[in-house]
């Protein structure tokens, strides 16, 4: 068994997997970059499968086993620690106003169990707000009970007039969070597991289906088994689809002379939910009740703001009045780490010693437990819980038939590769030979279909691809792992959108990983873009250099973008890149060649090969870059924003081809003067 485990996350997650291990005799260590920043510290605690009315049989599966190991789970922490969790199987209530109508049948009912009633199941047909945290409480698990309105408003005085009724849920509880990651800490602590906190993991370091080791603020650590939990900033480790949701939260203070807590229930409403902090015995063991949350999609911005805090306030008054009395004690966002399909990925990775537990948007603190479980039996016992097939990241990589069927059908006649001009030798790049002397990227295009037959029919083997597109969903880059052959096209992931060498770095690494998740064990490439000037986009020379010479450091092919700048360009070349990639005109622009003598002088003393690069509007001008002596072409906008595409992208190959043919053959001599086509002697005279 391999029993040096290192993972990547302090959260939740991360510590309970942690423990697991070490309880299991793993040697673990834990890499926190900031304890207090992990989601589970902005969460409220609550454990509830039923109430937020889980939707699929494997989530549901999922949530109800890891709420049944809760009881056991907290009193192993509690009698390791000697400090408590604040966990309570205390049931939530999901009151429901009226003016929606019923839900569904009209005549549905449901009669109440042990303490319900029957009543008549009413739903709400309002509008989802843009920072509404919730699904309306319906379609209740069996383990629910329907009080109807008398029966609510005895249960728990103080409700809105137009409750008018609601869902008991018995099973779910809650937990206190903060005292839960204090209690993970510790008990983390106590148990001998190594805790690196201030320790930012900046890179995974990868080779042939192995994790070699990670590096760090603090240097390369390596281990035997890695275990990525790193929560919402997991993609900026490998290209999985996780996403920042930021949620804001605030607690009221219950003011002093309330000797009994007058809210005794956890409400989960349609727009709010209100968790009191107390005891088993319902006292006050803490005179907080907390109010959350937003969900907003708006990455890693922070703070709270006037429009979410609000929000929260006017939802929580509605349904409990009593509380627009109490004063505000704190307020605090969070960012939960959310996927396409908002289901956990759990289990095996690309790597046969990297494991991932990340995803769990809302769902963290009440999947920790068997999280850790699960990851535990694949680490220390090579077993598989069949639920876990459901959860595993490559439900995002598999191709469809209608994409198959994308690939196979063009308006244009797909040419064949053009065979390399006579006397020629093949474009060489870091070592990686291709044929084709023209690239193309991805964006711009008017739809998906657009972009596959147009890069078929340039016949071009390498394809640039914004690596941070494809990690937030950019429009036109939601299936791009899917929509491409990637056996056939050799990618070359771009740091389009970075502002500084830091950020491209960063953005770099990700690339790397994201092309070997799509099978290209080997591909170090990357096109490295540095560009702070939002309305020009012309590149950063110190930003590119600096970026470039670190990334040669850590084994990139690196393709710079730059400005047609001749000592860039050999300083570049002299840091190792791969290439050099001068500008024609300003990206995007289809201005033509506006460099040529510039770019004459990069090509005249280049040992790399030059490709040019933005610019490039037509055949003509990419066939005049080609003569001038260019090794290649890198064309998009050119392509993608013409009339027809696929059609262009056929012209951009000719030309390509055309160009590179007339370099080789060579230019006849320009003269300032007359030169007859036919001699003059043999002519016929008078």
């Amino acid at each position: 068994m391999n029993n040096d485990v290192l993972i990547i996350g302090g959260g939740v997650i991360g510590l309970a997997i942690a423990i697991e291990l070490k309880l299991r005799s793993c040697n673990v260590t834990v890499l926190c970059r900031d304890f207090k920043a992990a989601a589970t510290h902005a969460a409220a605690g609550m454990l509830a499968p039923d109430a937020e009315n889980i939707s699929g049989e494997a989530m549901q599966s999922l949530c109800r086993r890891s709420r049944r190991l809760y009881p056991d789970w907290t009193r192993k922490l509690e009698d390791l620690t000697g400090l408590n969790t604040g966990y309570s199987s205390c049931g939530i209530l999901a009151p429901i106003y009226g003016e929606g109508g019923l839900l569904g049948d009209k005549e549905t009912r449901r009669q109440g169990g042990q303490g319900g009633q029957g009543g008549i199941i009413p739903t709400s047909l309002f509008s989802p707000s843009p920072h509404s945290p919730l699904p309306t409480p319906y379609s209740p698990s069996s383990s629910a009970y329907w009080l109807d309105k008398e029966a609510i408003h005895q249960y728990q005085p103080g409700l809105a007039d137009e409750v008018v009724g609601g869902w008991w849920y018995p099973e779910d509880g809650q937990v206190d969070n903060r005292a839960l990651a204090r209690v993970l800490w510790t008990a983390a602590e106590s148990l001998g597991v190594e805790l690196k906190e201030g320790v930012t993991v900046e890179a995974i370091e990868q080779q042939q289906g192995q994790v070699l080791g990670v590096q760090t603020n603090a240097g390369l650590i390596r281990a035997e088994q890695y275990v990525l939990a790193g929560g919402a900033w997991s993609n900026e480790l490998l290209p999985l689809p996780v996403r920042p949701k930021k949620g804001q939260m605030l607690s009221l203070r219950v003011p002093e002379f309330t000797s009994q807590l007058p809210l005794k229930r956890i409400l989960y409403g349609q727009d709010i939910y209100i968790v009191p902090r107390r005891d088993t015995c319902g006292t006050l063991r803490e005179r907080r009740i907390i109010l959350g949350a937003t969900s907003e999609d708006v990455g890693f911005t922070p703070h709270n703001t006037p429009a979410g805090i609000s929000y929260l306030l006017q939802a929580a008054i509605r349904l409990y009045p009593q509380l627009q009395d109490y004063p505000i004690e704190e307020l605090w966002w969070g960012f939960r780490p959310a996927t396409p399909d908002e289901l956990p990925i759990i289990g095996t990775s690309h790597c046969k010693n990297l494991t991932l537990a990340t995803g769990h948007y809302r769902n963290g603190i009440l999947l920790a437990p068997i999280t850790a479980a699960l990851i535990a039996d694949l680490i220390c016992e090579q077993k598989s819980d069949s639920l876990l097939t459901q959860f595993n990241y490559s439900r995002f990589l598999a191709k469809s038939s209608t994409t198959t069927s994308m690939l196979t059908h063009f308006p244009l006649p797909t040419p064949p590769l053009l065979p390399s001009p006579p006397l020629d030798s093949p474009l060489i790049i870091a070592g990686k030979t291709f044929q084709s002397r023209l690239m193309t990227g991805t964006g711009k295009y008017r739809s998906v279909e657009e972009m596959q037959q147009s890069i078929i029919a340039s016949g071009c083997q390498i394809v640039t691809v914004a690596v941070r597109r494809v990690q937030t969903k950019a429009p036109g880059h939601e299936n791009l792992a899917e929509a491409l052959d990637w056996t056939k096209i050799w990618m070359l992931p771009n740091t389009a959108g970075c502002q500084t060498a830091e950020e491209a770095i960063r953005v770099a690494r990700l690339g790397r990983e994201m092309a070997k998740l799509l099978g290209q064990e080997d591909n170090n490439f990357v096109k490295l873009e540095v560009i702070p000037d939002a309305k020009y986009l012309l590149p950063d020379p110190i930003g590119t250099l600096q970026a470039a010479e670190q990334l040669v450091k850590e084994g990139f092919a690196v393709l710079p973008y730059i400005n047609a700048d001749p000592m860039l360009a050999k300083r570049l070349e002299e840091a190792g890149c791969a290439t050099v990639m001068p500008l024609a005109s300003p990206i995007g622009s289809g201005q033509g060649l506006k460099t040529t003598a510039n770019i004459q002088i990069i090509i005249e003393n280049a040992g790399v090969p030059v490709v040019v690069d933005a610019g490039i509007g037509s055949p003509s001008e990419a066939a005049q870059a080609m003569e001038m002596g260019a090794d290649a072409l890198l064309i998009n906008s050119a392509i993608a924003l013409s009339q027809n595409p696929a059609a262009m992208a056929q012209a951009m190959n000719m030309a390509a081809y055309a160009g590179r043919l007339a370099y080789l053959a060579g230019r006849m001599p320009i003269k300032n003067y007359a030169s007859a086509s036919s001699p003059l002697q043999g002519t016929i005279t008078s």
